[in-house]
């Protein structure tokens, strides 16, 4: 490159930087003009937007001041009102302060009036007494002594009136109850004797079952516990026991020993052995269908285990736990007739005779092992007081305790239930009559109606109507206390009186 075009180079690179730098300062000033307008615009705007805020801040002053004002007024108001009511509570005050005081005062110069009287009464009455030298209790005694006596035939009619109504009344409401439940419960009358007869399909198997020289009978008879009556029937052995589970247990060892066809000692031993391990299955069978059968089924397992016993327990020939359903039947629809916890009577009267299951076993009343053993396993305490009294061992602590005792003894005492032996059933009328006798006015006394009934004639001059509603009642309870019976027995006092004079 020649000198000259280098110069010219560098002349034309000098003018482009000029025109460059022209170009440029030229659109920065336009950029700064423009600018400077939006500043101007925005001050403008601010000023307006004061301008503004400070009339409404003017405006929401003023409001608030006149808000003030109405509320100060209101206020002023509120406490002129609360200043009255102030000055009229404490006029209220001042009166009442007055009244109480006024009241005070009357009450002391009542209470001073009242000890003057009190004391004067004390004296007039210590007056009375010195004159007429008795106390105030031998007063009032010797004046109801003197109207007793003037009154006596009128107050025992009247007492008489009263007890026949209310025992009407109560016989027709219980008879009702009691015809109802009887009617309702439709069992069967079991009876339970000493004897179970086993038939023979052969004659030959008698000799089998006594054995050479007796070794096989005797061997049943130790093991079971029963006697074999061999000449009873020729077609039959007879069991004979008074407990029912020992005869059920030789009938079913005889049972096994036939089926298997090999009669000797060892063999009974083992067989005899199967037919009490098939009893105990029997008796939780037997315990577990008498609840079913009432809908029971919160009792605990040996509960029902021991309950299944009493199937092999008998009472006057009656099956004990047939009557324990029997019981618990009746007490559940005689409370239901009351309006009294059906369910607590219905279990109350399935457990009250438990304790006959282990009272071979166990020393005390059925009643008593009965407790102990319902204790013994949780059973609810209102349970145990409705059953522990039917025997009158206990006092009666519940309504449904009578329930309990009424169910038992109509289950006892309904015709067919139970079977009583002759002997007993005399001794029982004669021991009546006997206790009548030892009472002072008594003339004739009859047992009649099957013994339900004492009937007592008294002689009119010892014995007069006052004193034979009292002579019926002791008797009744000599009754209760000495004599066990089924059921109830009605004692009858009877005073006749004649008038007798002649026409000459």
């Amino acid at each position: 490159m020649t000198s000259n075009q280098f110069i010219y180079l560098a002349i034309v690179l000098v003018a482009g930087l000029i025109i460059g730098y022209f170009l440029k300062r030229s659109s920065t000033l336009a950029e700064a003009e423009k600018a400077q307008k939006q500043l101007e615009e925005a001050e403008r705007k601010s000023k307006e937007i004061i301008l503004e805020a400070k009339e409404k801040s003017a405006l929401i002053l003023a409001e608030a001041k006149e808000e003030a004002k109405k509320q100060s007024q209101e206020l002023k108001l509120i406490e002129e009102r609360l200043f009255k009511k102030e000055e009229f509570l404490d006029q209220k005050s001042i009166q009442i302060d007055s009244e109480r005081e006024k009241l005070n005062k009357l009450e002391t110069e009542i209470k001073n009036k009242f000890e003057e009287a009190e004391k004067i009464k004390n004296q007039a009455l210590e007056k009375l007494e010195k004159i007429a030298k008795l106390s105030k209790e031998e007063a009032i005694n010797q004046l109801f002594q003197k109207i007793e006596n003037e009154n006596r035939e009128e107050l025992s009619q009247r007492l008489a009136k009263l007890i026949k109504e209310q025992a009407e009344e109560i016989e027709k409401k219980t008879l009702e109850i009691i015809t109802t439940s009887v009617e309702r419960l439709a069992r069967e009358n079991v009876y339970e004797l000493t004897t179970t007869s086993f038939p023979l399909n052969d004659e030959e198997l008698k000799g089998k079952i006594i054995g050479r020289e007796g070794r096989n009978i005797r061997t049943i008879e130790k093991e079971t516990g029963v006697e074999l009556l061999m000449d009873e029937s020729p077609d039959a052995v007879v069991i004979s026991s008074f407990d029912p589970m020992r005869r059920e247990i030789a009938k079913l060892a005889l049972e096994k020993l036939i089926k298997d066809g090999r009669i000797q000692p060892a063999k009974i031993e083992e067989k005899v052995e199967e037919a009490k391990q098939e009893i105990n299955k029997r008796i939780e069978e037997y315990g577990q269908k008498a609840v079913e059968e009432l809908g029971i089924y919160d009792l605990p397992k040996e509960i029902i285990g021991i309950l299944g016993r009493l199937h092999f327990r008998t009472s006057y020939g009656q099956n004990v736990l047939d009557h324990s359903i029997e019981v618990a039947y009746l007490a559940e629809m005689i409370a239901s007739e009351l309006g009294l916890n059906k369910e607590i009577a219905k279990k109350a009267g399935l457990l009250h005779d438990i304790g006959k299951a282990l009272s071979n076993e166990i020393e005390g009343s059925h009643v008593e092992i009965g407790l102990k053993l319902l204790q013994k396993y949780n059973i609810p305490e209102e349970i145990l007081i409705a059953m522990r009294s039917h025997h009158n061992e206990y006092p009666y602590a519940s309504p449904l305790a009578y329930v309990i005792t009424a169910a038992d003894a109509l289950s006892a005492a309904r015709p067919g239930a139970r079977r009583d032996s002759l002997e007993n059933y005399l001794k029982r009328l004669a021991d009546l009559e006997q206790i009548a006798y030892e009472f002072e006015g008594v003339k004739n006394a009859y047992a009649v109606s099957a013994g339900r009934e004492l009937r007592i004639f008294v002689i009119p001059e010892k014995v007069d109507d006052f004193g034979a509603l009292k002579l019926s009642q002791a008797i009744a309870n000599r009754i209760q206390s000495e004599l066990n019976y089924p059921g109830e027995i009605k004692v009858n006092v009877i005073r006749e009186t004649r008038a007798v004079e002649y026409a000459r």
